[in-house]
């Protein structure tokens, strides 16, 4: 016998053994719950806190009534659709229910000043937004007011994001870079 044929008979073996081990648990045994009951040990029942029979809940299914559904059960045939529903009134200019759509939201507010550039102040904390109007340069920092109309909300690498203060409209302005040779 090769040493193969030795190792997959010894593993048969050793398999069929669990089989017959597990077989037999199984079948002598009324269950886990068994391993818990000793002999002898005081019974005690369940607790029931009503043990009488409930007539009036198995009198229910026996009143029920049945309602048909239309139906013919002996019949393949589908009964005939629905009518189809009313169709839908819309109303439109000149009938008395029509009301007008509501005017388009206002667009977004423009920024009239260009922004160029981004930095931060000396300690490296607090962003800084650089805008020019024709010469006039103004460096804002989040929160601050610009031209007294528009606050600085965020300022990011790629855009800033400012509020008009009398409106409460919010909007968004990106970064204007120079084209070399500008």
């Amino acid at each position: 016998m090769s040493k193969k044929t030795a190792i997959q008979t010894g593993s048969l073996a050793v398999l069929m053994l669990i089989c017959a081990t597990l077989w037999y648990r199984n079948t002598n045994s009324a269950g886990a719950s068994d391993a818990d009951v000793r002999p002898g040990a005081a019974y005690r029942p369940m607790s029931v806190e009503n043990p009488r029979i409930h007539w009036d809940h198995l009198n229910d299914p026996e009143a029920a009534e049945f309602k048909a559904s239309g139906r013919d059960i002996f019949n393949w045939q589908l009964p005939p659709p629905p009518p189809p529903p009313p169709p839908l009134h819309i109303p439109g200019p000149g009938d008395t229910d029509f009301a007008p759509p509501p005017p388009p939201p206002p667009p977004p507010p423009k920024l009239p000043l260009k922004f160029f550039g981004i930095g931060t102040d000396s300690k490296g904390s607090a962003r800084r937004a650089f805008l020019s109007d024709s010469g006039d340069v103004f460096i804002v920092a989040e929160g601050e007011t610009v031209l007294g109309r528009y606050r600085v909300l965020r300022i990011t690498n790629t855009s800033l994001d400012f509020e008009e203060i009398s409106s409460g409209r919010r909007a968004s302005t990106p970064l204007e870079e120079e084209k070399p040779g500008s």
